[in-house]
């Protein structure tokens, strides 16, 4: 695969990043977070032996069933994988509940616990490119399925970089369908006064890139934080990188270039 150095960022209207394994080192907070909550689960509910559904494994099955999703899809998502059925319960379920709501709203305080005992760490090649973008009047968007979104910002001093945020509290408000459906990035990006053919997305889920490619974005920047390039390329990143710092070299002759 051909490794990409420099992108020209100037080509874009608009900007739109992923949150977490993007801005900020919370997707291994999730990950972490998830596999306690399903392992506590099948552990409690299912006897051992062979036909006890298999433990949380990750990273796989973080990345493949649950990274990106919203809460409640990503939860439907592990436990059909392994051929488990609960009802969906309500989003008032309370963590202690065999819901879909009840095992999702477990996660989700068990992740404010976290958050709150070790802080936020942010990636800085990203905020690098953030200020940089910011710099030069690019507009920028948070687009994330997290409804912690807004607090993972504040704590990790990166709110006020950008000019809008949708996440999973606004596309439940607004009625988005969330990633892999396309719907949060492009009205992010008409809510910016752009469209999707003039503006990029950088992403580290495999179903973030596959809505933004499905947006019409003109360019999907795949992060590579895990060893993960293949399947980024094949979920349909244009380009996949490691280091998004290393991306402002500018070129004057398109889009991205390679050394």
């Amino acid at each position: 695969m051909e490794r990409v150095d420099r992108i020209d960022w100037s080509a874009f209207d608009a900007v739109l990043f992923d949150l977490d394994g993007v801005l900020t080192a919370t997707a291994n907070v999730h990950a972490r977070c998830w596999k306690r909550v399903f392992d506590e689960y099948l552990s409690g509910s299912f006897a051992s032996g062979e036909s006890a559904p298999r433990l949380f494994e990750l990273p796989l099955d973080y990345t493949q069933y649950v990274d990106g999703k919203p809460r409640y899809d990503g939860v439907r998502s592990f436990l059909s994988s392994r051929g488990v059925w609960l009802p969906d319960g309500a989003p008032v379920d309370p963590p202690t509940a065999e819901t879909i709501c009840g095992l999702g709203n477990k996660k989700s305080l068990l992740f404010t616990q976290v958050i709150l005992s070790e802080g936020v760490e942010i990636y800085p090649d990203a905020v690098a490119l953030v200020r940089h973008l910011g710099e030069r009047n690019t507009k920028l968007a948070v687009v994330s399925s997290s409804r912690h979104c807004e607090s993972i910002l504040t704590t990790a001093g990166l709110k006020d970089c950008f000019s809008l945020r949708v996440d999973g509290i606004v596309a439940e408000e607004v009625g988005l369908a969330g990633k892999p459906s396309p719907e949060t990035f492009v009205y992010a990006a008409r809510e910016l006064g752009v469209e999707p053919a003039s503006s990029a997305v950088v992403e580290d889920a495999l179903v973030g890139v596959r809505a933004a490619q499905q947006g019409g974005f003109r360019l999907v920047v795949g992060v590579d934080r895990t060893g993960g390039q293949i399947n980024l390329r094949q979920a349909g990143a244009d380009v996949v990188v490691t280091d998004l710092e290393k991306t402002l070299g500018i070129d004057n002759d398109g889009l991205v270039s390679s050394e």
